[in-house]
Order: C-alpha cells, then sequence, then structure tokens
C-alpha cells in the first residue's frame, strides 16, 4: 500500500464568522486520483486552498509527507504542490511557452534566469498537454479547453508530487471536459502524479478518480471508491430524493431519480 503524502489533520476553518470546515481529516495516498466532491459552498475551495498553504487553519494541521504546510515557504511549497485554481487569468500578454515557463519560477535562483534545463522541461510539459503547437500563441488567442491544458502544462513543469485543481472542467464542454480528465488521469498513470480534484461534476469524478471524498457543509460524509460512494444511501444525505444512481457495467453514474429506468 503507498503511503499517505498529504495528510489533513483534524482541519478547521471560518471566514469572519462563518465555519467553512469543520474538523476534517483524510489522508491522499502518493500516486492516488483522489476527488473531492460536494454541492457549492461545501468547502472544497478553501480545502484546496489550505492544503496548498494559500489559507492557514484556524485549527489542524495539513502534512506533506512529514512536513508542516504552514512552516515551509511559498518557494518549498511549489516544489512539493502545484495549484490549478478554478478561475485563473493567464497572462494576455504571454505567449503559451512563456506561460508554461512561469512554472519553473519555484526552481530558479536569485537573478530568476532560465537555463536549457528549464527550457527542454517546459518542452515537455507543453508536449505531455498537447499544447506545444500553440506555443508562440498568445494566451489570449486560444480556446477556452487549450486555456486549461496551459494551466495544467504549467502546473507539470513546477515538477510537483502533487497537483491539486479547482474544477478544472467548468464551462468546458463534454468532448473538452472528458479530454481534460483524461490528460490527468494519464498524468497520474505514467508520471506517477498525485491527482486532486475538486469538482461538483460527480459523474466525471465517478469514472476517473480512484477515491473520492463526498463533503457538506465543511463536513466530511464519507470517502471510498466511487462505487462505494456514490450509492443510494449515501446520495440521500447529500441531495434528498433527487439523485439516483444507474450502473453502466461496474461504473455508477448519477441521474435525476425521474430519469431512472
Amino acid at each position: 500500500m503507498e503511503e499517505a503524502i498529504l495528510k489533513v489533520e483534524r482541519v478547521s476553518f471560518s471566514y469572519k464568522d462563518l465555519p467553512v470546515l469543520k474538523d476534517i481529516s483524510f489522508e491522499i495516498k502518493r500516486g492516488e486520483f483522489f476527488g473531492i466532491a460536494g454541492p457549492n459552498g461545501s468547502g472544497k475551495t478553501t480545502l484546496l486552498k489550505i492544503m496548498d498553504g494559500i489559507l492557514k487553519t484556524e485549527e489542524g494541521t495539513v502534512y506533506y509527507e512529514k512536513e508542516v504546510i504552514h512552516k515551509l515557504s511559498r518557494k518549498e511549497i511549489a516544489r512539493r504542490i502545484s495549484y490549478v485554481p478554478q478561475e485563473h487569468e493567464l497572462p494576455f500578454s504571454f505567449t503559451v511557452e512563456e506561460t508554461v515557463l512561469m512554472g519553473r519560477y519555484p526552481h530558479l535562483g536569485i537573478l530568476g534566469i532560465e537555463g536549457k534545463r528549464d527550457h527542454e522541461i517546459v518542452r515537455r510539459a507543453m508536449e505531455k498537454c498537447k499544447v506545444f503547437h500553440l506555443r508562440e500563441r498568445l494566451v489570449t488567442e486560444i480556446s477556452g479547453g487549450e486555456k486549461q491544458r496551459v494551466a495544467i502544462a504549467r502546473a507539470l513543469a513546477q515538477e510537483a508530487d502533487v497537483m491539486l485543481l479547482d474544477e478544472p472542467t467548468a464551462h468546458l464542454d463534454l468532448s473538452s471536459a472528458i479530454e481534460i480528465m483524461a490528460l490527468l488521469k494519464s498524468l497520474q498513470e505514467k508520471e506517477r502524479k498525485t491527482i486532486v480534484i475538486a469538482s461538483h461534476d460527480i459523474n466525471l469524478l465517478s469514472n476517473f478518480a480512484d477515491r473520492i471524498m463526498l463533503i457538506v457543509d465543511g463536513r466530511i460524509i464519507s470517502i471510498d471508491v466511487p462505487s462505494g460512494i456514490f450509492t443510494e444511501e449515501v446520495l440521500k444525505k447529500v441531495y434528498g430524493d433527487l439523485l439516483t444512481v444507474v450502473k453502466v457495467g461496474n461504473t455508477p453514474f448519477i441521474v435525476p431519480t425521474n430519469l431512472k429506468r
């Protein structure tokens, strides 16, 4: 069994007087594709930001292996964890290649000058994310799906073991969303990356994630493999009688109750 690469231990967090996360504890294994699901406002984005050290916990601790995240500098965290936020504005005046090159920042020296190795890493990241042919285009000139691939390539160029992604398929059509998830699955399997995705698209998570954590109102409802978490009993706790489960092979799909045949 793989060891835990990230550990969240009894974490709580509030925005002013509004509790968002309430005594959250779980572990993510090295090389795992881990999904975080839940309704809007359940605390998914806040949790990712805490795991990346952007927000500091009120209570509890986040560990990368045995290191306490909030004791590391931003550069030290960025060498271990890359983060792709849901709302990311790619720099409008930069080309795709220049944008991906920004992912090398945690590895640059005091002068901040990229070397031959940095450019080679960026080239490989663009190739793996299938945006190398766009390298001279401005990021304002490419599609939403292509921008998402560029953001992932920039994160990949960081060479961090863990990739955190907040709603990476939001605003994409179904075909583009599946392509992005397949790309991330490939990075998990071929690059041994640990992929952590927060998403409200429970059917995409069901198809690609190894395990899924379902959170509601800042509390963990369940953590399990997709077939274990997407059951009538668990869904009812979260969505009432609105949703139900149908299976295609061993993969559960969630549909509105009135569509079940």
